[in-house]
């Protein structure tokens, strides 16, 4: 077995290998760019090593300086953990060359599948279905109109060394190959060095289900079952679990067996991912085709580990090493359901804008947090008790509070994995836990993953890669809340209120006699006034009791609410009242004595001001095109410029017609979160 491994990665997937490692009684070695220099990964690690400046180009994608602080080092073997570098073939050669063991596949199955175009080539010799397509040269934009016409709207136009979602575009008309193909093109050089795209059709009513695999360097190749990763966003993958709702037991054996024998005719090993769309419309679950493998492990791989109790990481190193598998197909379970959630340094409120900045508070959650009742534990390092009926909740990070969320890498903060005997109490689980994890500084997603772990079509399966699209077509403002929950949500505010009162009242020092806290509240809440009484008999909200155990103290941040369901609920002052924030969404609850209230009437609305005529940049990022100069007329909806943050490209559109003014930025220029970019008459 190896004796010390160096992980040429960052951020949770670093952690997440060393803690395996650290396991297994392997020292480990940690590389780390200036952005990264107190990251937790460098700290957890036996040593590191710093490899450049921040950005990952100059950094983390330098095989050259991994191999060094390797050979610096005296490490026996290589993780790259999600693939910065998992996917060139000259690394995993270089590795040979050195000496050095490369934990995953050999060079040749790297070659074979890393190539788009290349790889569907060889699925569709090795019997796999394969989408109907083109995948030879595209040399232009009339070129790539041509052959989308030919092959029938709508379809996809994808990057061929793509990958995570990035470098690809779909298209509905010639209008959206014309407008997107050069994006892609440009996408795909700029991320993966190569500037190639195919054309495909694209699946209508499409879910994106994939089969994990295991290999062994001695022939024996298994798969563990299958992931639904239909919940994407612009391609990106949101929420997973294991097993699919939608997969039969026949289909998953179809699926496994196509997928391993692509993996057995490139000489396969260690762990894979083969990605298949499906067709959610064909219910003989013969329509499933192959869109690519990708050749290292996946970000979605804990749900796995929570459903087969296989720790994929310790796998991969034993693999790595030469040992077996050591099972059999048959030997491979399927226990429970786990679902992952991925939590993106990225603001829904705002169209899903990337945000960075400091992790002011980063509390994730704690086993308590799941339902009353549910024993739980806290498993870290996959491969979790499969023979358990207990709920259990995981967190994988690579964060700390008062850590920054760089704009040099991917916007994902944490993954929180659920796991319950059934996928409804993996639901459940997961609502718990989102309602008690406190992150505050970047705005991040939690809210709008609690909103789809509670929607009616995504609790009954009914998936498609085009959910989110389908459900938030205006954009998202916060899960739904009924009346029940405003109600509980008024009582919890006047609570909080009385106890801010109570305290208030004690403060040595006041003048006049100490004034009781009021008893009567007036509680506005989702626009509804609500006559709220707390009284040490109870709470009573329009006049009806109710029911509830809770308990505030001035400066909690959380409140735990028993009633008829159980409520955990993040709490902080706002003026006027409170911001209560729990089942997907933040409400603004105004509280004033029942004496007051009636003056607010009389308050005069802040009215805010018109910016329509400034193009602002959204984020903080890189203006890589400017499309307009001063004295250019627009109209609403035409894109003025792009901007490059997180590795992603973002198109900025005019909101309506006028004449260009003044410009303030040129291309290149690196922007900050509301710099204006441009004015309009």
């Amino acid at each position: 077995m190896f004796k010390k491994i160096l992980v040429a990665n960052r951020g949770e997937i670093a952690c997440r290998v060393m803690r395996t490692a650290k396991a297994m009684g392997i020292k480990t070695v940690a590389v780390y760019s200036d952005a990264d220099v107190r990251s937790p990964h460098v700290l957890m690690a036996d040593e590191s090593v710093r490899l450049g400046p921040a950005p990952a180009a100059e950094s983390y994608l330098k095989a050259e300086l991994i191999l060094l602080a390797a050979k610096e080092t005296g490490a026996d073997c290589i993780h790259p953990g999600y693939g910065f570098l998992s996917e060139r073939e000259s690394f995993a050669r270089a590795c040979a060359e050195a000496g050095i063991a490369f934990v995953g596949p050999p060079p040749a199955a790297i070659a074979a599948m890393g190539d788009k175009i290349e790889s569907k080539k060889l699925a569709k010799a090795a019997g796999v279905n394969v989408v109907p397509g083109y995948l030879g040269e595209i040399d232009s934009t009339d070129h790539a109109v041509e052959i989308a016409g030919g092959i029938g709207y709508p379809v996809m136009m994808k990057a061929s060394a793509g990958g995570g979602g990035k470098g690809m575009r779909l298209a509905y008309s010639e209008q959206d190959v014309r407008e997107g193909f050069e994006a892609t093109k440009r996408e795909g050089l700029a991320s993966f060095g190569d500037d190639r795209v195919f054309i495909e059709k694209f699946i209508e009513s499409p879910r994106h289900i994939e089969i994990q695999l295991i290999g062994d360097q001695h022939g024996n190749i298994v798969y563990l079952n299958e992931r639904e990763c239909s919940i994407q966003r612009r391609h990106q993958k949101v929420v997973e679990e294991a097993p699919s709702p939608f997969v039969t037991p026949k289909m998953r054996k179809a699926m496994g067996e196509q997928a391993v024998a692509l993996a057995r005719a490139v000489g396969y090993y260690s762990a894979g991912t083969v990605e298949l769309i499906v067709s959610g419309a064909d219910t003989s679950g013969e329509g499933f085709y192959f869109l690519e493998m990708n050749t290292r492990l996946q970000v979605e791989h804990p749900v796995t580990e929570e459903i087969t109790g296989l720790d994929l990481v310790e796998l991969m190193i034993r693999v790595a090493a030469g040992e077996p598998l050591g099972f059999a197909q048959d030997e491979v379970k399927l226990n429970g359901w786990s679902i992952e959630n991925r939590v993106y340094a990225e603001d829904p409120y705002r169209g899903f804008l990337p945000s960075i900045g400091r992790l002011v508070r980063y509390n994730p959650p704690l086993p308590f947090a799941l339902s009353e009742g549910a024993s739980t534990s806290l498993s870290t390092n996959g491969g979790g008790d499969v023979d358990s009926a207990e709920p259990r909740v995981r967190v994988d990070d690579g964060v700390r509070e008062g850590g920054e969320v760089s704009m040099f890498y991917d916007p994902m903060i944490a993954k929180l994995i659920t796991w319950a005997p059934t996928r409804e109490g993996a639901v459940a689980a997961q609502i718990a836990a989102l309602d008690a994890f406190e992150l505050e500084g970047p705005g991040n997603n939690i809210d709008f993953l609690s909103a789809i772990m509670q929607h009616p079509r995504f609790q009954s399966g009914a998936l498609t890669t085009g959910f989110i699209a389908e459900e938030y077509p205006d954009g998202f403002h916060g899960a739904p809340a009924d009346a029940a929950l405003l109600t509980t949500l008024a009582a919890v505010a006047a609570f909080a209120a009385t106890a801010e009162a109570d305290r208030a009242r004690r403060i040595d020092g006041q003048l006049g006699r100490r004034l009781r806290p009021p008893a009567d509240w007036v509680v506005t809440i989702g626009g509804t006034d609500h006559d709220v009484r707390v009284s040490t008999d109870g709470i009573s909200v329009d006049g009806v009791e109710l029911d509830l155990s809770l308990e505030y103290t001035p400066g909690d941040r959380m409140v735990m609410v028993e009633g008829d369901e159980h409520l955990t609920i993040r709490i902080a002052k706002a003026r006027a009242g409170f911001r209560l924030t729990t089942r997907g969404a933040s409400h603004v609850a105004r509280v004033l004595p029942a004496r007051v209230a009636p003056y607010a009437a009389h308050l005069i609305e802040k009215v805010a001001p018109d910016l329509s005529k400034f193009l602002i940049c959204p984020m903080p990022g890189l203006l890589v095109r400017l499309d307009v100069a001063a004295g250019d007329r627009v109209e609403a909806g035409q894109a003025l410029a792009v901007v490059e943050a997180m590795k992603m490209e973002n198109i900025l559109r005019a909101e309506k017609t006028g004449v260009v003014k003044s410009v303030s930025a040129a291309a290149g220029d690196s922007l900050a979160v509301d710099q204006v970019i441009l004015e309009l008459e």
